[in-house]
């Protein structure tokens, strides 16, 4: 099921995100999708891909805690890092982070 919340860091409201914590959800992700507005989180998940994806995305790697360990820019048809220390991903469209001001380091987390 996924459901809809707000990714926090620092107690800003960075975005609106969707929750994807089925099975199913996670595997879809953003595929079939020609983008997003705001961030679509990941549980339990470690790595990501964009094959068969429109459009490229940012993603981000936290641990369980909710502290991005790992920033990447993916284009279209890329296969992401394993990150073991990973509890769960963000991704949305490519320069969001930017505009967030998400750095390494900080504590994310979804409020629903």
């Amino acid at each position: 099921m996924t459901r809809d919340g707000w990714l926090v860091s620092n107690g800003n409201v960075l975005a609106s995100a969707q929750h994807a914590t089925s099975h199913t959800d996670r595997g879809k992700g953003l595929l079939g999708r020609s983008g997003i507005e705001g961030a679509l989180v990941l549980e339990r998940t470690r790595w990501v891909h964009t094959v068969g994806m429109k459009f490229a995305i940012d993603v981000a790697h936290l641990d369980e805690q909710g502290t991005v360990l790992r920033i990447t820019h993916m284009p279209p048809n890329r296969i992401g890092p394993y990150v073991k220390k990973a509890a769960r991903v963000v991704e949305a469209e490519a320069g969001a982070f930017g505009r967030w001001g998400l750095r390494v380091g900080d504590v994310v987390e979804l409020r629903e």
